[in-house]
């Protein structure tokens, strides 16, 4: 059931879970951001589920540079970024065609961040090229209605990483991490597009922990504007 623009009421409670959703409302587009590892497709995928959302994932695995760049940064950097750039401005420019976005969607990017990783990947000459493409590609991207901001440090990142098991993902470095958490942290850090929830993610288990996950949605629930923060160890 809608209310306002940008929120949905949930007048029941959700059976499957010990989320209490009674009279409570949830924003209809949810953008969830973070390096690699952090969590974010699990995140999205499982609030689409709670909530029956739309999914818009990056799919990063589509990449056809990927494997090559993780192998060799400098030989095959811009490919692979221009790549990420066309996927993700072709996603949004159709969900908008199709006027997708009056639905309650959750997405595990924003646009946005897409200068981040250009920067950490490019030398000069390549980053100036790719911020005239940028530039002339830029969309008028729907804005979130609450952003969702994962961090956890490298160790942890690595970890994850070497427990989801992707080949080409285990040739990434600790120095690559450390560079892209830097990025992120100055670009939240100015960050007031949205409403956004930055989350210490080094001890959410959002996999498998249930206790985890319900504790942040039910967070989550009650951001309307502004920075908040979450760490699951106040909670413990």
């Amino acid at each position: 059931m809608m209310t306002t623009s940008g929120e949905i009421a949930l007048p029941e409670p959700n059976a499957s879970s010990g989320l209490s959703l009674r009279g409570r409302t949830l924003p209809t587009y949810i953008a969830i951001e973070g390096p690699i590892g952090v969590g974010k497709t699990t995140l999205a995928r499982r609030i689409a589920a709670t909530f029956d959302y739309d999914l818009l994932l990056e799919e990063a695995e589509m990449n056809p540079f990927l494997e090559r760049f993780y192998q060799d940064r400098q030989q095959t950097a811009l490919a692979t970024q221009l790549f990420f750039l066309f996927q993700r401005v072709q996603k949004i420019t159709e969900l908008k065609q199709r006027d997708m976005f009056d639905q309650a969607r959750v997405a595990d990017f924003v646009l946005e961040k897409d200068p981040l990783f250009a920067r950490v990947n490019l030398d000069l000459d390549e980053y100036a090229l790719y911020q005239k493409v940028f530039d002339k590609m830029r969309v008028d991207a729907p804005v979130p209605d609450l952003v969702i901001y994962l961090q956890a440090n490298p160790d942890r990142l690595l970890e994850r990483i070497e427990r989801r098991g992707i080949d080409a993902e285990r040739l990434i470095n600790r120095g690559y991490l450390e560079q892209l958490n830097e990025v992120y942290s100055e670009f939240f850090l100015h960050y007031d597009s949205a409403p956004l929830l930055i989350v210490n993610a080094n001890e959410i288990d959002l996999a498998q922990g249930d206790r985890d996950y319900e504790q942040l949605v039910d967070y989550m629930l009650n951001i309307k504007n502004g920075r908040h923060y979450f760490n699951p160890t106040f909670f413990s």
